[in-house]
């Protein structure tokens, strides 16, 4: 009879330690407003708070893909704007060489110009990041994944934006008209002068078109950025439904097993100070 009761005393107090968790449970589920916290608290909503968990962190990491490939685009767009403009300057030079009444001295001045250009132009084409990242890839573009099954090139290559320039049916780079506007205002002729200016045109217009085509890549980054940020909205609020908490079910469940305890707490502390002859009769 003495083993019986000393089971059904242990059993009470297990009983009382599974109340007492279980209350803790719920304090926390209203303090955080989170229930879900193992699998045993609803098994269908524990797998699909795993799948949009492993979707979340797909998405995760395709943002950062794009975030990367925004900023590699916005320095190429940066690049390629101060390279047109260093070409609109070199036409102003160019144009204002064939003023016949110039001087050695004006037109030493226009070449060292020219010149200066010539070489901030070959630093934009080849500069890095703090990375030490191209401003523009190397001879393929890179392609980053920003969703599944799409890899984008979010910048051009150096080879595109500098050569394959057409000036009067040859292919010529930037590096090629410059140099070319160079020699033909250190030769003073004007002929050959103007030929070298319809190459630096030439040369202007096909960078024109290349900053096009990179403000074509931002704005795809961009739309799919936005797209990104809709279905991570999306996959956040899904995880909250199936996390949060109930207050109201769960605030009634915690004040009845608060309750039970004390009920039960006080029943054991009645018995516990009972003798063992009381127990056994």
């Amino acid at each position: 009879m003495v083993a019986i009761t000393t089971k059904t005393l242990f059993a009470e107090i297990r009983r009382q330690q599974q109340l007492s968790k279980s209350i803790a449970e719920g304090q926390t589920a209203i303090s955080t407003g989170i229930t879900l916290n193992k699998a045993s608290d609803n098994a269908l909503a524990w797998v699909q708070v795993s799948d949009v968990g492993r979707a979340q962190a797909q998405q995760a990491a395709w943002q950062t893909n794009v975030s990367y490939g925004t900023t590699r685009a916005g320095n190429a767009e940066a690049n390629l704007s101060e390279i047109n403009n260093l070409l609109i300057r070199a036409q102003e030079l160019v144009t204002s060489a064939r003023n016949g009444s110039l001087n050695d001295t004006s037109r030493a001045a226009i070449v060292e110009e020219m010149s200066t250009i010539r070489t901030t132009v070959g630093e934009l084409l080849n500069q890095t990041d703090y990375q030490g990242v191209s401003v523009f890839d190397d001879k393929q573009s890179v392609l980053v994944p920003v969703s599944r099954g799409l890899n984008l090139a979010v910048v051009g290559t150096k080879q595109e934006v500098s050569e394959g320039i057409d000036v009067n049916g040859t292919d010529m780079s930037l590096d090629d008209i410059l140099a070319q506007s160079i020699a033909a205002i250190e030769s003073g002729d004007d002929s050959t002068i103007a030929t070298s200016l319809e190459g630096v045109q030439a040369a202007q217009s096909h960078i024109t078109v290349e900053q096009a085509k990179q403000g074509v890549r931002s704005d795809r980054l961009e739309t799919i950025g936005n797209r990104l940020t809709v279905v991570d909205t999306d996959l956040t609020e899904r995880r909250a439904d199936l996390e949060s908490t109930n207050l109201a079910d769960v605030i009634s469940r915690v004040q009845s097993q608060l309750l039970q305890l004390e009920a039960a707490q006080t029943t054991y502390a009645r018995i516990n100070q009972q003798s063992l002859f009381d127990l056994i009769k």
